[in-house]
């Protein structure tokens, strides 16, 4: 029996309820959004299964910002089958479909869709314990789907599908299925500003941007990028922030191991709770276990312990850059945001029940300097204590109540993240905001009182007596590599110029100015500026490279004239305009520039000291 009659003999079969139009006008604009989009993925399904006849579905979400239906297609989707697909949805909406459900015995579905070779519906019905299931219809396409939905697909008109990718089902042991997403939205208006956005973002992608400025590139042999001469430049830039970051607060810092025998996350509780995501090696006798270190935590307890330790010991505050490897699974991995080797500005700080509001207070405000130093908005999560925690009740409630405290007194807003917490401890996250609008979460503050538990710490008391340390983990750019990639996206690979690799480019107009640029050159460098002449080409192809592709924040230009009275024309990045100023006035602006975060500089309003150095700034975008 054909497809066709066999959807029909199940449609006659029971009786349909249309989704009530009423309740749906009384939801909010973001409840609607998210009916919109899961109907949109119907809708998507429908196309293809028109269009291709009797495809094997298997889900079909909405998203953050859209939908996707994954499907094992009959014929490869392409760039043109995209918008064939696409043309197929409009004509659906088009024809206000109504959508409809019916309540259908569990036997009923599994007989149906096994006589239409669903099988991944068939394997999604394994899983539900209820014996009675939902069915959504629109048309006379038929899907499994607790909903809920629109009254019709003419609210699903909106729309725009994005990608055709490769999606493994369930885990990536299993065959591939097509990816089909898009976005959907609730206005025409809506639907063009994200666009808009999606065109932004693939222009500032950090992945063609690294390529491009000459940071990175990628190889297949490699586990993350391979850096260049300016990406290590770029990154020496942020790792001089954090050292002199550590320096003014009074951190140490250790260097630790990469490889540990299997016992140290088996002490800390990593072992059973981040086995999965550890590279594990053997010795030559295929004995012991060793692990490529995944986080820092662990073997800094070990330095604590290292010693005997005092009440004048704390707070410690104890800091490691050291690289980490994670096993993080193929599909997971997206340039340097999320790779598997990298570093972290990583901090443990010791100390004791009365040092945690004070020690907090502070992290909050070094955090808030750096965004803002950087044109980052920031809100805070308090997330609380997981379902796989480890330890006693007691110590987590005493803990969260400590985070709680600290974010009050400081007066920072924040909202509490249930369960979101770290199976050791409670954390405070920190998510900024990019030019963008787009949300990263980066920073945490960590609240540990098991791992100094489990590694028997002790500190001694004035009076004489043992006492348990805590130990704050904290960090504020998190992963090095995923926050250099933030803000290369963030700036659109325009720094600021105390952030960029090349912070100033000399062009001599001609041979005539080249012995006065090269001195000019020499003078910069030795002010600490990051300079490079550039004399081949013409006038106008330099200017578009090192401003077009390097993003060169500064360019002199040197003429006749400026080498006669030594002085420069300077020219800022995204700003034809051009001034000519003296070479110690063009010198002395670029180092004020550069020693932004330097503490000869003091600045209460990094963003407003970068304005009126004529530097990059970021707004946040109306996207």
């Amino acid at each position: 029996m054909e497809v066709k009659e066999l959807k029909k003999q199940f449609i006659d079969k029971y009786e349909w309820t249309e989704v009530d139009k009423n309740e749906f006008k009384t939801l909010t604009l973001n409840e609607q959004l998210k009916r919109i989009r899961h109907s949109a993925s119907h809708v998507l399904a429908q196309a293809v299964e028109q269009i291709q006849g009797n495809i094997q579905l298997a889900t079909g979400p909405a998203t953050k910002d859209g939908f996707f239906y994954d499907i094992k297609v009959l014929e490869s989707i392409d760039e043109n089958a995209l918008s064939v697909v696409q043309k197929e949805m409009q004509k659906i909406c088009k024809q206000n479909q109504k959508f409809e459900w019916a309540k259908a015995p569990k036997k009923d579905v599994i007989e149906f869709y096994t006589k239409t070779n669903q099988k991944y519906k068939l394997e999604v019905i394994e899983k539900i314990e209820d014996e009675t299931l939902t069915i959504f219809k629109n048309g006379e396409f038929l899907d499994m789907c607790a909903g809920p939905h629109v009254p019709h697909t003419g609210l699903c008109k909106n729309f725009k599908l994005t990608t055709a990718t490769s999606a493994h089902w369930r885990d990536e042991q299993n065959p591939s299925l097509t990816r089909i997403a898009g976005t959907a939205w609730t206005s025409p208006e809506e639907l063009q500003s994200y666009l808009n956005l999606l065109k932004e973002m693939k222009k500032r992608d950090h992945r063609t941007l690294g390529r491009q400025m000459g940071l990175f590139f990628f190889h297949d042999w490699a586990s993350s990028a391979l850096w260049e001469p300016k990406g290590v430049q770029f990154r020496k830039t942020l790792e001089k922030f954090w050292q002199e970051y550590l320096d003014e607060n009074g951190y140490q810092e250790i260097l630790n191991p990469q490889l540990y025998r299997k016992d140290l996350f088996q002490t800390s509780g990593h072992w059973d709770h981040f086995q999965e995501n550890m590279f594990i090696f053997r010795d030559d006798k295929g004995e012991a276990e060793f692990i490529l270190k995944p986080m820092n935590c662990p073997d800094t307890m070990l330095y604590f312990r290292s010693r005997v330790r005092s009440y004048k010991d704390l707070p410690m505050r104890i800091a490691e850059g050291q690289i980490l490897h994670r096993n993080e699974s193929h599909g997971s991995l997206h340039g340097i945001m999320r790779t598997r080797c990298f570093c972290q500005d990583d901090a443990h700080i010791f100390l004791n029940h009365n040092q945690i509001q004070t020690e907090i207070l502070t992290l909050l405000q070094n955090i808030k300097a750096t965004y803002d130093l950087l044109g980052l908005e920031f809100r805070v999560n308090l997330s609380t204590r997981p379902a796989n925690y480890m330890g006693e009740i007691e110590a987590w409630n005493k803990a969260e109540a400590g985070l709680e405290e600290a974010l009050k007194f400081a007066g920072t807003p924040y909202r509490i993240d249930p369960g979101e917490g770290a199976f050791y401890g409670p954390k405070l996250d920190i998510t900024i905001l990019d030019s963008l609008g787009r949300q990263w979460q980066c920073g945490t503050i960590q609240l540990d009182f098991q791992l100094p538990e489990r590694f028997e710490l002790k500190y001694t008391e004035k009076d004489g007596s043992e006492n348990r340390p805590i130990v704050i983990h904290r960090a504020i750019f998190g992963s090095f590599e995923r926050f250099m990639g933030i803000l290369i996206e963030h700036f659109g690979g325009a720094f600021p110029t105390w952030l960029a690799p090349v912070q100033v480019a000399v062009l001599p107009l001609g041979e005539s100015q080249l012995e006065y640029s090269c001195q000019l050159v020499e003078d910069l460098k030795k002010e600490g500026l990051r300079a490079v002449l550039l004399a081949e080409e013409s006038l106008n192809y330099r200017i578009r490279q090192s401003q077009g592709n390097d993003k060169i924040p500064n360019l002199f230009i040197i003429g006749d004239k400026e080498v006669q009275n030594k002085q420069i024309t300077l020219r800022k990045i995204k700003d034809e305009s051009q001034k000519t100023i003296s070479k110690e006035e063009a010198i002395e602006l670029l180092s004020k520039s550069n020693r932004l975060r330097s503490l000869d500089v003091i600045v209460d309003n990094p963003a407003q000291f970068l304005k009126e150095m004529g530097d990059v700034t970021t707004e946040n975008s109306t996207y």
